[in-house]
C-alpha cells in the first residue's frame, strides 16, 4: 500500500511501546532509511548485545501500521555518569515531512525525563536535532568507541548541569540482549513471561 505525506497528520499517529510484533517492521524501515551499512556505524558499538533502555523503545503506528521508530539505550559519560543514547530513529520515507519524527522524539525525551534520566547524547544532524535543545555544548570531553564526526555528536541535559564536566569514553550499560540464531529475547512481559521476536 502506498502512503503519502498529506494523508497523515500527527494527530492521526499513535506512539506506543515497541512490541515483539513490530521487530521485523522496525527492521526493515531502518533498512530503508539507513541501508544496509548501518550496523557499521560507530553507535552501533553501544547498541549491540543490548536490550534498549526499559520504557524506552517506542514505534509510532498508523492503523497499525509501523510508520516511525526511535529507541534509546543506556550509556555512561565516562566513569559514573549515566546518560542514554538516542537512536536510531527513522520514519517511512513516503511520510517524512509528516511532523512523525518530531512526535516521537518529543514522547521520547519526555518519558526520559519522566523516569528521572538526566542526559541524552545522540550522533545526529545538528540542523535537526537543534529544535529539541541538542548541541554540542558539553560534548567536547567525550568520545565514542569509534570514528565520530564531532560536529555531529551532540547532547541534551534533561536536568540542568547533566553535562557539565562529562569526560571520557561513552560505554554501553545497559540490559544484554539474549540472542540465539534468528530469534531476538525481547524482554519480560508483565507477568514475567518472555518475549521473542523471530
Amino acid at each position: 500500500m502506498s502512503l503519502h505525506v498529506s494523508d497523515f497528520t500527527p494527530a492521526a499517529i499513535v506512539v506506543a511501546d515497541e512490541q515483539a510484533r513490530h521487530v521485523s517492521a522496525r527492521d526493515a524501515l531502518l533498512d530503508q532509511a539507513f541501508g544496509p551499512d548501518r550496523s557499521a556505524k560507530t553507535s552501533e558499538r553501544l547498541r549491540e548485545d543490548r536490550l534498549p533502555a526499559e520504557g524506552l523503545a517506542l514505534v509510532a503506528l498508523s492503523a497499525e501500521r509501523l510508520v516511525g521508530t526511535v529507541r534509546l539505550w543506556n550509556v555512561t559519560l565516562g566513569a559514573g555518569r549515566p546518560a542514554l543514547l538516542l537512536g536510531p530513529i527513522a520514519v517511512d520515507g513516503q511520510i517524512r515531512s509528516a511532523g512523525i519524527g518530531a512526535v516521537l522524539m518529543r514522547e521520547a525525551l519526555a518519558r526520559a525525563a519522566d523516569l528521572g534520566h538526566r542526559a541524552v547524547i545522540l550522533v545526529g544532524d545538528e540542523a535537526y536535532y537543534r529544535r529539541f535543545g541538542f548541541s554540542a555544548q558539553g560534548m567536547d570531553r567525550l568520545w565514542m568507541p569509534g570514528p565520530l564526526d564531532r560536529a555531529r555528536f551532540l547532547g541534551l541535559e534533561l536536568a540542568p548541569g547533566a553535562l557539565a564536566g562529562a569526560h571520557g569514553l561513552v560505554g554501553a550499560t545497559g540490559r544484554a540482549a539474549v540472542r540465539w540464531p534468528d530469534v531476538e529475547i525481547f524482554g519480560r512481559g508483565e507477568r514475567g513471561d518472555v518475549r521473542m521476536a523471530a
